[in-house]
C-alpha cells in the first residue's frame, strides 16, 4: 500500500528512487531490532520482549496525524475499469514473469531470516575464538547471528538506494537479474567455503546490499507496464508470490532440517530458485501496455 502511494505521488523520471527510499527506510528498524531484542532477552524472558516491542510498534502510531501524502500529479489519463486491467495483467506473459520472479525473493528473505541464526549457532564453534569479533564483544554465535541479522539491515539501506539509482537509468529486468544472480552466486559460495564469523559476516554484507533491492525495480516495473491507477493491486497479487516463497522458504526450512538435521537442502533450494528467477526476468518484455478503457 505505502509504494502504491508513493509510487502514485512521484514522477517518473524519480519514482525508482522514491520507491527505494520508502524501502530502504523499512530496513532501519532491521538495523537496530536484532541486537535489541539479544540484549533484552539477557534481562527479561522472551515474552516480555514481545510485549516491549509491541509497545514500541504502537508508539508508531503517535506520528500519524503529521503524516501527509503529496498530491499526485494531475494530467490527462484513461479511465480504465479495474477487472479489465487485472485480467489483461494475467493474460501477459510478462506479468506471470514477474509473478514467478519474485517467488525467490520470498523464499530467500524469509528463509535467513528465520534460519539463518540457528544455521550460525550451528555451524560456527558455540563460543568465537579471540580476535577482532570478540574485541567488538561478539562472543556468542547467538550474538553473532543478531549481528548478522543487523548488518543484512543496515546494508540493505545502501543496497536498495543503489537499485532506485540504477531503475533510473537501466532497463528494470535486467537489473534485477544481476541481482539474482549476485543472491545465487553469494549463497552458493557461502554454503561452498568453510562456514567461519568472518564468512557470517561477509555473507550478510553482500547479501545485505541485494535483500530488498529487488522491491523498488519490481514494483516500479509493475508501474512502467500496466500503470499507476491500479498499481497497489497489481503489485499486491505479484507480492503474493513473494509471501508463498516465505511461506516456503521458513516452513520447508524447519521441516527439511527435523528430517535431515542440517540445512544444506534447504539452502540448496534456494541457491536454485534464485538462479531461476535471474534467468525468469530475462525474458520479460518492457514496454508500457495499452490498457481497456472503462465501459
Amino acid at each position: 500500500m505505502i509504494l502504491a502511494v508513493v509510487g502514485r505521488a512521484s514522477s517518473e523520471a524519480n519514482r525508482s528512487m522514491s520507491l527505494a527510499i520508502v524501502t530502504a527506510a523499512g530496513s532501519a528498524g532491521q538495523v537496530i531490532g536484532a541486537p535489541l531484542a539479544e540484549a533484552l532477552l539477557a534481562l527479561m524472558p522472551w515474552q516480555g520482549v514481545f510485549l516491549a516491542f509491541a509497545a514500541m510498534i504502537l508508539a508508531v502510531l503517535a506520528v500519524l496525524p503529521w503524516m501527509r501524502a503529496p498530491a499526485p500529479p494531475r494530467k490527462a489519463e484513461p479511465r480504465e475499469a479495474m477487472g479489465a486491467v487485472v485480467l489483461g495483467a494475467l493474460r501477459d506473459p510478462s506479468f506471470g514473469l514477474i509473478f514467478l520472479g519474485f517467488f525467490s525473493c520470498g523464499y530467500q528473505l524469509a528463509f535467513v531470516t528465520a534460519h539463518f541464526p540457528a544455521l550460525v549457532t550451528e555451524l560456527c564453534a558455540p563460543i568465537l575464538p579471540g580476535g577482532a569479533l570478540h574485541s567488538l564483544g561478539i562472543t556468542t554465535t547467538s550474538a553473532l547471528g543478531a549481528v548478522a541479522i543487523a548488518l543484512i539491515g543496515l546494508f540493505n539501506i545502501l543496497g536498495t538506494l543503489a537499485a532506485g539509482w540504477a531503475g533510473k537509468r537501466y532497463t528494470k529486468k535486467h537489473v534485477l537479474a544481476l541481482i539474482y544472480t549476485g543472491r545465487t552466486i553469494a549463497a552458493a559460495a557461502f554454503i561452498l567455503l568453510p562456514v567461519t564469523p568472518l564468512s557470517v559476516i561477509l555473507f550478510s554484507v553482500v547479501m545485505g546490499a541485494l535483500w530488498l533491492a529487488t522491491v523498488p525495480l519490481t514494483s516500479g516495473l509493475v508501474a512502467h507496464l500496466y500503470g499507476l491507477r491500479y498499481m497497489g493491486t497489481l503489485y499486491g497479487i505479484v507480492f503474493l508470490s513473494h509471501q508463498l516463497g516465505a511461506f516456503l522458504g521458513v516452513w520447508l526450512g524447519g521441516r527439511l532440517y527435523d528430517a535431515y538435521g542440517s540445512y544444506t537442502a534447504v539452502w540448496w533450494i534456494g541457491v536454485a530458485v534464485g538462479a531461476f528467477s535471474a534467468l525468469v526476468h530475462l525474458g520479460i518484455e518492457e514496454r508500457p501496455r495499452a490498457l481497456p478503457a472503462a465501459a
